[in-house]
């Protein structure tokens, strides 16, 4: 492409902008797919089109939120042009939420329409008349009081927006060190700006073919894959779920030039059977975030593919880091500072560190609207978060003479689990209240797969089975909230103050005296979901 077409590609601020861009250039070429055929951007603008008027007719207009609990599926995406056209504001929840967690988001973010599959629709079913929600549309087969999908898509009426990059088109839930998870405000300007960002350091190029198992619910498969195949002239295959036996087989069939996934996805395809076609495919680059330098190398030798794991972030900036795999790479990092992004390591008073010295990675934008916009219903959290003017990411990270960042640990509570973020305390709520505990912390251990595993620490006021305990956990966390290891013992380790010593336990690591859950055969399932609907 010509430096004026990369110029006019980068010079996209807004959603609406973007997809015009394309229209404009591309309106009949397969653009985007999820599970079915292969869309253009022509057919999209008029079902995003037919949608909006949908909405429109059930009261949804500028600033209204529309909650979601979706898997992947074409509807995700044309929610997510809707609602930008109506000047209204999509909330994706993880659509394994339940009970309190569900609960709580829908009451927080106050939306009135709730868009859902039938198992997302199962989950919420109990608890809609304690939220604000009116209208309920179910995307699978329609019940009483509910709106079918279909039925939103039958009129047409035109929705051209002059959008600002400052509107605000999204709040997506982040964990954070309480059980009350925060609402990330996401303006249409930094959608785009993740997207440029990509671009700009060639992990995404002009007539790329993309293949993603990402959730639609995260900024992972909104932001960093979605806009930027919008933003570079890309097109994108989103698969329904992700399964390791068969993901590059129908990335190959897609013919997909790259891969994209967490570091986890990537170890579980090389942890399948080899074979000969291993190397047979169309694929430029595999981008796993993040994988460690002996499974990059593994992967790349068996694959034929080369692989970018320098790359960081959260749902408030991403990225953080990317390098690009063109130029000159340390892959025991994560990655240059992006190119929209500054950033410090500091100590705890916000005094900048020496190179090489472990502290919190902070953060602000070079330009407008290249990170969120502050917690929603939060003003004073936002305020904390952004102590001295830079937001504190909350991760400690150290950096070095060539401006690349090495990600640490976690100075939050949090728990990386299966691509999620897990509110240990809110784990530690959920347990608290089985009758047989008398006190908990949660804590992380290794995983074989990479990222963490969770452990329980449980001191009992009563019998308590692994299968009494598995089943109460199943049926009120996310599947992969749900603890692997359960270490019963007299007493939690406290200091002077009473306060849980957690990086005790977590010291402590996994014993043969503890339970393992996944090797006793009970284990929390995405399956699950769908399961518990047809039962």
């Amino acid at each position: 492409m010509s430096s004026a077409g990369t110029e006019e590609r980068f010079a996209t601020r807004t959603i609406s902008a973007a997809f015009q861009r394309r229209l404009d250039r591309e309106p009949a070429a397969p653009f985007v797919r999820c599970g079915g055929d292969w869309i253009s951007a022509a057919a999209l603008d008029e079902r995003a089109d037919r949608l909006a008027t949908g909405l429109a007719s059930l009261g949804v207009g500028s600033g209204d939120k529309v909650a979601t609990i979706l898997p992947n599926r074409i509807e995700t995406v044309e929610l997510l042009f809707a609602v930008d056209r109506l000047g209204a504001v999509q909330v994706p929840l993880n659509y394994y939420l339940k009970g309190d967690f569900l609960e709580y988001q829908l009451n927080d973010c106050g939306a009135e329409i709730l868009v859902a599959d039938a198992a997302g629709y199962e989950a919420a079913r109990g608890l809609l008349a304690a939220t604000p929600v009116r209208h309920r549309v179910l995307v699978d087969d329609p019940e009483p009081g509910a709106v079918p999908y279909g039925e939103l898509l039958t009129a047409y009426e035109t929705h051209a927006r002059e959008s600002a990059p400052g509107d605000i088109v999204s709040i997506m839930y982040t964990s954070g060190t309480t059980a009350a998870a925060k609402g990330c405000l996401l303006s249409t300007g930094y959608y785009t700006a993740v997207g440029r960002a990509y671009g700009m350091r060639r992990w995404v190029v002009p007539g790329d073919r993309m293949f993603t198992g990402f959730p639609m619910f995260h900024t992972s498969g909104q932001m960093v894959a979605f806009m930027s195949a919008l933003v570079n002239d890309a097109t994108i295959s989103i698969a329904p779920e992700f399964h390791a036996s068969t993901f590059l087989a129908e990335a190959a069939a897609d013919e997909a030039t790259m891969l994209v996934g967490v570091g986890p996805m990537g170890q579980m395809l090389l942890a399948q059977p080899e074979r000969p076609d291993d190397a047979a495919h169309p694929f430029r680059l595999a981008v796993w975030v993040p994988m460690g330098q002996d499974d990059q190398r593994a992967f790349e030798e068996r694959f034929g593919t080369p692989v970018m794991s320098e790359g960081y972030g959260q749902t408030e900036c991403v990225p953080i880091t990317n390098t690009d795999p063109g130029g000159p790479r340390d892959r025991a990092t994560s990655g240059q500072v992006s190119p929209l992004i500054e950033v410090r390591i500091v100590d705890d008073q916000d005094n900048e560190v020496p190179l090489g010295e472990a502290g919190e990675i902070v953060v602000r934008p070079r330009e407008p609207h290249v990170m969120y916009s502050g917690y929603w219903n939060k003003p004073e959290t936002t305020v904390d978060t952004w102590s001295s003017l830079w937001h504190h990411t909350g991760d400690h990270g150290r950096m070095d003479e060539n401006g690349c960042v090495t990600f640490v640990d976690r100075k939050k509570d949090v728990i990386r689990r299966r691509g999620e973020n897990v509110s240990a305390l809110a784990v530690e709520g959920v347990l608290r209240a089985h009758p047989a505990i008398q006190d908990v912390a949660v804590s992380s251990v290794p995983s074989e797969v990479g990222e963490e595993e969770i452990k329980a620490s449980l001191v009992l006021a009563g019998t308590l089975t692994p299968e009494e305990l598995f089943d109460f956990a199943e049926a009120r966390l996310p599947y992969f909230a749900v603890p692997r290891y359960v270490d019963v013992r007299d007493a939690l380790p406290v200091n002077a103050l009473s306060r849980v010593m957690k990086h005790v336990l977590r010291d402590e690591g996994v014993s043969d005296t503890m339970w393992d859950l996944t090797a006793l055969g009970l284990v929390a399932t995405r399956r699950g979901r769908t399961d518990r609907v047809r039962a």
